[in-house]
């Protein structure tokens, strides 16, 4: 059964063609966007060549008001932090600062979103 490791939260929009593969436990929080096409991926193999065909599952987490861009690639064990922006086409393979905005292939800091006045 899939899907039943996926939570959501109120007000989120999922685009179409987007990918939950959610053994390890996808958390999405209020107010997220996800992108068309975006793919979340909570396992991974083992890296041993002799225990390869092994999984190791670990959950994402999609922190309130997150905005995922067009066929972004989420890897296990991340967290994005609130009010952040993944560009388009970015993999994330590591956590994502709240109020950042972060691209390319790895997902690297582009800049901090200031504060509302």
């Amino acid at each position: 059964m899939h899907g039943k490791n996926t939570h959501v939260g109120e007000r989120v929009f999922i685009n179409m063609g987007c990918k939950f593969q959610d053994q390890g436990g996808i958390f999405i929080d209020d107010d997220a966007l996800i992108g068309h096409n975006a793919t979340l991926c909570t396992l991974n193999h083992l890296p041993d060549p002799a225990q390869r065909a092994g999984m190791i599952a670990k959950p994402i987490h999609i922190g309130k008001r997150v905005w995922l861009g067009a066929n972004v690639t989420v890897l296990q064990g991340v967290t994005i932090g609130e009010n952040a922006i993944v560009a388009a086409g970015a993999v994330v393979n590591r956590d994502v600062p709240p109020n950042t905005i972060v691209g390319g292939v790895p997902a690297k800091i582009i800049k901090e979103i200031p504060a509302n006045k």
